[in-house]
């Protein structure tokens, strides 16, 4: 049978449209459904449609940020590498220029939360490096990438609400930029810490932790002394241990008051007494037995970790309040060795030894938690070794030898 021009067009029209109907491109898109979901859950919260339009037209996931998500870093990091890279002379120098600077505002968030000055610009610093750089991603899309993902989505998802509702009550842009998850400004708030410890110290009717010194350094306050800060006392100290020091008594868990330290022989780094004050303190090596300074820390070392869960990071922060407060550079000499970083391998072959042993990491993950050093410290002690909970590269050897021979 002969097929006309005019047959032939239309049989193709009739094929291409099958062929559209049938491509996965115009088949629904499970990210755009899940938004629709999303937004309707929103409008239930209270959120308007004026809030998500703004917010939410013409988002689509980010790949990138998934890659950040689930890339670990494939070496830990030693103690000396991340004080190094943290703690440097200019950062020092610039931190006591800025505290001067800002000195009559800094004093007033003191007198109004009791967070001293020192430790507002050393969080400063940490976070933003004093406001130069708060995130170059787009706040939204970030979120809603990773709250769509099914890594960690219901804590991104209630981010993503709690940043509408800041969008809505005129605190942030629907267009403003953080960090790849999400965290804001210049003290680096993630939208939950920005919507229910942000300040509006400047009175300007918002509050805005991009521009305004006054909103940032109340806010980073509000969110301390909330968290537990105690105005009477500091984070801790550097402390010299004696030698016949038992490592098993140290660790955050551990908590004893002064004067039982004292009695224990634990003294300042320049050899003085502990002060005599009846508080608790708890002594880390966060580089291990022999390989970086012991510390006494205090209550406000644990509301540091309530911003960022990382010993190392708490240990920045106070240090860096120090050295902007006139103090000097850590008294514990650096090790003569090259310090060996451990991969996130090792981490998980250590892991799975301690677990092969009978000992509880809470889970094979190459990650070092308080379950890790916990299980470490107690196969420290069975056998009869510094019990500091660090994993170090002669800790892995051990645990091999043993397994190996049992």
């Amino acid at each position: 049978m002969r097929i006309g021009l005019k047959g032939l067009r239309c049989l193709v029209a009739v094929l291409l449209g099958i062929a559209a109907a049938s491509s996965p491109a115009t088949a629904a898109d499970p990210f755009q459904t899940w938004l629709s979901e999303l937004r309707r859950e929103a409008v239930g919260r209270g959120i308007s449609a004026a809030t998500l339009d703004a917010a939410l037209t013409g988002v689509q996931p980010n790949p990138r940020i998934i890659e950040l998500d689930r890339r670990q870093p494939e070496f830990t990091q030693t103690f000396w590498t991340y004080l190094d890279q943290r703690i440097s002379t200019q950062r020092i120098a610039r931190g006591r220029a800025l505290l001067e600077e800002h000195r009559a505002l800094l004093d007033a968030v003191h007198r109004r939360y009791g967070v001293p000055p020192r430790f507002l610009v050393a969080f400063w610093g940490l976070e933003s490096n004093f406001g130069d750089f708060t995130g170059d991603y787009r706040l939204f899309p970030a979120l809603a990438t990773l709250a769509h993902d099914g890594r960690r989505g219901d804590f991104f998802r209630e981010q993503l609400f709690a940043a509408l509702e800041l969008v809505q009550r005129g605190d942030i842009s629907a267009r403003a930029t953080a960090s790849w998850a999400g965290a804001m400004g210049q003290p680096q708030f993630i939208p939950t810490t920005y919507r229910d410890f942000a300040v509006d110290f400047d009175g300007s009717g918002h509050r805005d932790l991009w521009g305004s010194l006054p909103d940032v350094f109340a806010s980073a306050a509000n969110y301390l002394i909330k968290a537990g800060w105690e105005p009477a006392y500091t984070w801790g100290r550097e402390v010299r241990i004696p030698s016949t020091f038992d490592y098993s008594a140290s660790g955050l868990d551990n908590r004893l008051s002064l004067p039982v330290w004292q009695r224990m022989g634990v003294r300042q780094a320049d050899g003085s007494d502990l002060p005599a004050v009846d508080i608790a303190g708890s002594v880390i090596f966060p580089g291990g037995a022999g390989r970086g300074p012991a510390f006494i820390v205090y209550g406000n070392f644990h509301t540091i970790m309530a911003w960022n869960r990382s010993v190392l990071y708490a240990i920045s922060v106070g240090h860096l309040a120090d050295r902007l407060g006139g103090e000097g550079a850590l008294r514990t000499p650096r090790p003569a060795h090259t310090e060996v970083p451990l991969s996130r391998h090792d981490v998980m072959e250590i892991q799975r030894h301690l677990v092969d042993l009978g000992f509880d990491t809470g889970g094979v993950d190459g990650l070092v938690g308080r379950n890790t050093r916990s299980a470490i410290r107690s196969f420290q002690q069975q056998a009869s070794l510094p019990a500091d909970g660090h994993p170090t590269a002669e800790l892995l050897a051990r645990l091999r030898t043993v397994t190996r021979t049992r």
